[in-house]
């Protein structure tokens, strides 16, 4: 995820960090170089233009066309917020479980069931990192994990759901031999339940993209549109065309590539989620809990934070 400040007027004009440009600048180049060709065309044989459609109708498709790529990018930035409270809740419930094992499961007589719980919850956190950014969650959960439980891992469809399991077994152990009661005990598993609730969420995301055919209409539209466009310029404008063509390109193919960004929100392009980050501030959590010493938190690597 980009991380700076309110950009100035230099920024504004030549930053391409964290910008979309670089993304769409082939496509924009094209668009110009047809409006060059366009304009040419209809200053060496105008002729061949005896009729020109100017910029009436180009407007009403622009102002449609705008609609609906705010639609688009409307859903998509609200899978990305989505995605967003979703690890908001993990760090949130993973801070509230620390704290509740450590003062359910006080003392030394405790303290390996504690930290085997513990650990479990940055398991989970790895298995589910890895699950979203197509990683190998059994390999992610396993450091966290006693060595056999980590090899068994493989025979379950999903890791973190194990993590879970094992963990709610723990404290099921720790009820069975009265290191806690019903009612502390409904307590954890409502923790749990929540840590169940993001990865839910968070899989509901990830296997659910927006319908391909409302993506098609868009990116189909958006070409057409700007391919006619310097036809409906060329006239009035003249040399100027290539400059308005470019600029009307930059802004919808621009939309539309931010969007694919935010449609995917676990992945690895520079605006989606900071997932690594989160996960080290989950990492901070347990081994704060555990009594060692917590990483200092990520900061962004030329205004990304990953």
């Amino acid at each position: 995820m980009i991380v700076r400040s309110r950009p100035s007027l230099f920024d504004i004009l030549f930053t391409l960090r964290g910008s979309i440009l670089p993304q769409v600048a082939l496509k924009v180049l094209g668009i110009t170089l047809v409006a060059v060709v366009v304009v040419a065309a209809e200053r060496r044989w105008p002729e061949a233009f005896p009729i020109t459609a100017g910029v009436g109708p180009f407007t009403l498709i622009g102002l449609a066309l705008s609609i609906f790529l705010s639609f688009r990018n409307n859903a998509c930035y609200d899978r990305w917020w989505e995605g967003r409270r979703a690890w908001g809740s993990l760090v949130v419930e993973a801070r509230g479980l620390a704290r509740l094992l450590n003062a359910l499961l006080p003392g030394e007589t405790e303290e390996v069931l504690r930290g085997r719980c513990l650990r479990r919850l940055s398991a989970f956190a790895h298995a589910l990192h890895a699950q979203l950014r197509g990683g190998a969650p059994n390999a992610a959960a396993g450091p966290w994990l006693p060595a056999r439980e980590a090899d068994a891992l493989a025979r379950h469809p999903s890791a973190a759901d194990a993590v879970l399991a094992g963990l709610t077994g723990d404290l099921a152990d720790a009820y069975r031999r009265g290191a806690l009661t019903d009612v502390l005990l409904a307590a954890l598993e409502h923790k749990i339940a929540a840590l169940a609730q993001v990865q839910v969420v968070c899989e509901r995301i990830q296997n659910t993209p927006l319908p391909f055919a409302y993506t098609l209409l868009l990116y189909r539209t958006a070409w057409v549109y700007c391919l006619l466009l310097p036809f409906g310029l060329a006239a009035s404008l003249g040399w100027a065309t290539p400059v308005a063509a470019a600029l009307v390109a930059y802004t919808f193919f621009g939309l539309d590539a931010l969007g694919d960004e935010l449609e995917e929100p676990f992945g690895l392009a520079p605006n989606d989620l900071p997932l690594d980050a989160l996960l080290h501030t989950i990492d901070g959590i347990v081994l704060d809990a555990l009594g060692e010493t917590a990483p200092p938190p990520l900061e962004p690597e030329r205004y990304l934070l990953t």
